[in-house]
C-alpha cells in the first residue's frame, strides 16, 4: 500500500484520503487543506488520536512518539508531508 503513495503526485492522493476521514467524522464542514482544524476547535484530544490511528493504517506508517507534533497534524497538507517524509525514510 506505502508504494501507492511515492511519487511526486502523491501529496494531492494522501490530502484526499485525509479529507474522507473528515468527512467521515465530521460531515458539516467542507476544510480545505491548509485549514488549521485545531485552531478551528474542530478537533479533541480524541478525534486527534483516531486521526493519528487512521493515518498510521491508511498509509501503512508507524507514527513515533517523536512524530506526535501538533504542527505533523494541524492541516490536510501538514499531514500529507508528514506521511510522504515517512514513506521516504522507510525506503
Amino acid at each position: 500500500m506505502a508504494s501507492d503513495f511515492g511519487t511526486d503526485d502523491d501529496l494531492g492522493t494522501i490530502v484526499e484520503q485525509v479529507r474522507s476521514f473528515f468527512t467521515s467524522v465530521l460531515p458539516e464542514s467542507a476544510l480545505e487543506p491548509d485549514q488549521d482544524y485545531f485552531a478551528l476547535g474542530l478537533v479533541n484530544s480524541l478525534l486527534a488520536l483516531e486521526l493519528v490511528t487512521y493515518v498510521e493504517k491508511r498509509f501503512a506508517i508507524r507514527v513515533d512518539v517523536e512524530d506526535l507534533d501538533l504542527d505533523n497534524f494541524r492541516t490536510m497538507n501538514r499531514i500529507a508531508a508528514f506521511v510522504r517524509g515517512k514513506l521516504a525514510g522507510a525506503r
